[in-house]
């Protein structure tokens, strides 16, 4: 949806609303860089900015409807629009005067862009102003994207940036950083600043580069336990605490890649591909490529003898007054 609405940016088809929800803060700042640097392609602007946490929308509605002193076009954010959300009477600052807000959204000012954010999971569909909003204005879905849409968006920012990029990089590129968009393209950023223009980013660069996620770490330390690489695994352990990662955190990590491991075993035994694994276990491609491709692969037995007694610790660590540290050590000792 997000790519539709810019492609149209692009083209210089600007509408007088546009409303943007969800919680890839991204796509929120994409959308509003494309608007304004349309806008300023086509002659000078104010831009004002407004807290709808701290300020009535109906001020939003007022400076839309004044007329710019400068300028032919004004634009103007109005962010966290709370009050498209199921009523939380106890966090409610501000007490807006929708109305005023609804007779606006039939006749918007013609001098004026206005920008509604809602970085929210869900808005209150039920609500009259929300419907209005939705029919009025141009929506922008700021969902988290799909391990699909991260490696094609990151295949076109590469693009824009003139470097090489192939999709399996990407794909790899994503396991590592994992699935935050803004992060993803901070470090494709670098990336490209390193090799230069017309060159290629390579797993090695990245490997180089790129700082891995805990996860990652996480799934060579499940893998060095169920295989009884007792020294491997307690490295990559310390060197996780030495990162300032939690054992409560570790534990469930490590319980959550055991049971990916299992879950990919038993829909392989049912013949279904890698893809497929991903889609119906909801994980990034590359997770699963990773464990089907593991060539010291555990057994079913090893799994869930892994799965029985990482339950254990997590019981320990919230009930022992062990050392924590000392309590996940332990239990890879005995690998």
């Amino acid at each position: 949806m997000a790519q539709k609405v810019w492609q149209a940016i692009d083209k210089g088809e600007l509408a007088s609303i546009y409303l943007i929800v969800g919680e890839e803060q991204m796509t929120h700042d994409e959308t509003i860089r494309r608007i304004e640097k349309k806008m300023r392609e086509k002659g000078e602007l104010e831009k004002f900015t407004y807290d709808l946490e701290q300020v009535p929308v109906e001020a939003v509605v007022e400076e839309a409807d004044t007329v710019p002193f400068f300028s032919d076009y004004k634009l103007i954010i109005a962010k966290n629009a709370a009050f498209l959300k199921a009523e939380q009477k106890s966090r409610e600052k501000i007490d807006h005067r929708l109305g005023d807000l609804e007779k606006w959204l039939t006749h918007p000012s013609p001098t004026a862009i206005t920008i509604f954010t809602a970085p929210y999971e869900k808005v209150d569909n039920r609500k009259k102003i929300t419907k209005l909003m939705k029919e009025k204005a141009t929506l922008v879905e700021a969902e988290r994207l799909s391990a699909q849409d991260l490696v094609a968006t990151l295949l076109s920012y590469a693009s824009k940036e003139n470097v090489h990029l192939s999709k399996e990089t990407a794909e790899f590129f994503v396991a590592r950083v994992g699935e935050n968009l803004t992060l993803l393209h901070q470090e494709l950023m670098k990336l490209a600043t390193t090799v230069g223009e017309g060159e290629e980013i390579t797993e090695e660069l990245i490997r180089q580069f790129v700082t891995r996620t805990p996860e990652m770490d996480v799934f060579t330390l499940t893998n060095a336990f169920v295989q009884r690489n007792v020294s491997e695994a307690i490295r990559i352990y310390r060197d996780l605490l030495a990162n300032g990662e939690e054992p409560i955190m570790l534990t469930a990590l490590i319980a959550g890649q055991i049971r990916l491991m299992l879950n990919v075993a038993t829909l392989q035994r049912k013949g279904l591909e890698q893809q497929s694994i991903a889609q119906q276990l909801k994980v990034h491609p590359f997770r699963v490529k990773l464990v089907m491709q593991n060539r010291q692969k555990p057994t079913e037995e090893q799994l869930f003898r892994a799965l029985d007694a990482i339950a254990t610790v997590d019981y320990q660590l919230k009930t022992s007054s062990m050392n924590r540290e000392q309590i996940i050590e332990l239990f890879l000792m005995k690998a």
